[in-house]
């Protein structure tokens, strides 16, 4: 059983994780930090074999506990969770040792795959020693796998869909957009905005609301759902 820290500091976000990483065979929580210091705590006193670690945290930032965990002698895996698509980010991520990556918004099925792979990895880790090249790059391939793939449907691109719910997000949950003002947010037609919302709403990542006019037939209307993780 891996044993799995899960680091967010949003409530609604560390519910939806804790959900995802107890529906994956293998894996269990083993505790649940909103800030860096809380993780840190939590690792000093706690068997875990995973981190889930969000980057950006109240009081410190996920990469600054990287970092720290790492100089405290800590070997446990860790996942970056973040919406940051920042190079320099991903780079701090690998060099402080994250053996995942994971940008959000994402799905269930996004961090199954994840954490699968990890699965993987850890097997071939407990196998003999690695003996050749080969083993090697095996052994680096269970993390790659088949994960990394998108994973998403027909007719929807990863770019699309991250401009469309970034729209989304941005109006608030309170707040919505219809696929004709989707559309003019992301300089796309309307029917293709309206598919990556249907998406997002297939997803539970959005929710339909009904908006009534002056006149006329209401028009469904698109919120972004608080904590929504993809």
């Amino acid at each position: 059983m891996i044993r799995t820290l899960v680091v967010e500091d949003d409530p609604v976000a560390a519910a939806a994780h804790v959900a995802y990483v107890e529906r994956v065979p293998g894996f269990a929580v083993a505790g649940q930090a909103g800030t860096g210091e809380a993780a840190l705590r939590a690792l000093a006193s706690t068997s875990v074999d995973l981190v889930l670690l969000d980057v950006h945290l109240p009081d410190t930032n996920g990469l600054e506990v990287l970092r720290r965990i790492r100089a405290a002698g800590h070997t446990t895996d860790v996942i970056m969770v973040t919406r940051a698509r920042d190079l320099d980010v991903v780079q701090a991520a690998v060099a402080f040792g994250a053996t995942q990556y994971l940008v959000k918004p994402f799905t269930f099925a996004a961090v199954r795959a994840k954490l699968e792979s990890h699965l993987a990895y850890r097997a071939r880790m407990e196998q003999d020693h690695v003996l050749a090249q080969s083993d090697v790059d095996e052994l680096f391939g269970a993390l790659r796998g088949p994960s990394d793939a998108p994973g998403l449907p027909k007719g929807v691109s990863r770019e699309s869909l991250d401009a469309v719910a970034a729209a989304l997000e941005a109006a608030g949950s309170g707040a919505g957009l219809t696929a004709a003002e989707a559309a003019e947010s992301v300089g796309a037609s309307r029917v293709t905005a309206r598919r990556y919302l249907e998406y997002l709403a297939e997803t539970g990542l959005a929710v339909r609301h009904a908006r009534y006019g002056d006149a006329g037939r209401p028009q469904v209307e698109y919120r972004w759902r608080p904590g929504g993780v993809r």
